[in-house]
């Protein structure tokens, strides 16, 4: 039942959202005269590729600098990318890869191909289901370019501070998902927009009474500072991008 439920839900979406959307098309346009949207290459369920389709906040070509994770600093951000971003408004056109079914409103996000490669035998079970446009660690690890900001080596620093925690809830999404989950995952990610913190209560609260075990729902709540790990079915942590 999922399926119809997104499809549902996403046409909806796009059909309320149409004005919002055509506005921020005109906007992104404005700045370069270039095309607002961009075509990222992703991995899906059962590691199949898809083109996923988001609001560009960035210059054109910035995928070719090579550099995959973002910091809040990073120089490839326009002016409105920054407001889209922080927003999440750079992520509802995605609605339209759920219409197509290559994507779930909620389920764990889906990664570029690089990224995927580096992913342990644990790590690919995120990949038995459909990708989704939020999920526990949308929420839980929202201000992942704060967290990048400054580093020297962003995609280095993903890979030891958000992707061990992230893939843990992804796990846990995948093991426990649900129509209720899905309804508290959508409502948490509304929530995060106006109360992190709220936010953040609720979602520990929503793993914790799922079974969670007290590391992940302390990663959930964020109240400690981020420290390396190494990612789900690694035992070291990642040095390099290979």
């Amino acid at each position: 039942m999922k399926r119809p439920f997104d499809f549902v839900i996403a046409l909806l979406g796009l059909i309320a959202l149409s004005p919002l959307l055509l506005i921020v098309s005109i906007l992104i346009w404005a700045q370069d005269r270039r095309s607002p949207f961009y075509i990222a290459d992703r991995v899906g369920r059962s590691e199949r590729p898809f083109r996923m389709v988001k609001f560009r906040s960035m210059v054109v070509n910035a995928d070719r600098s090579g550099v995959d994770s973002t910091s809040s600093d990073d120089v490839r951000i326009t002016a409105i990318g920054r407001l889209i971003r922080r927003t999440k408004i750079d992520e509802l056109p995605q609605l339209w890869n759920v219409l197509r079914g290559d994507m779930s409103l909620v389920g764990p996000r889906p990664n570029v191909e690089r990224e995927v490669r580096l992913y342990s035998p644990e790590e690919k079970r995120l990949l038995s289901i459909r990708p989704g446009i939020t999920d526990l660690a949308s929420i839980v690890f929202a201000d992942e370019g704060d967290i990048l900001h400054g580093q020297d080596d962003p995609d280095i620093a993903y890979n030891q501070l958000i992707r061990p925690g992230k893939n843990r809830l992804g796990l846990f999404y995948v093991e426990n998902h649900s129509r209720i989950l899905d309804m508290q995952v959508i409502v948490l990610t509304v929530i995060n927009a106006i109360s992190r913190s709220r936010a953040l209560a609720g979602t520990a609260g929503a793993i914790s009474k799922r079974g969670a075990t007290p590391a992940l729902v302390a990663i959930a709540r964020r109240q400690a500072p981020l420290q390396p790990s190494p990612p789900p079915g690694m035992s070291a942590i990642v040095t390099s991008r290979c």
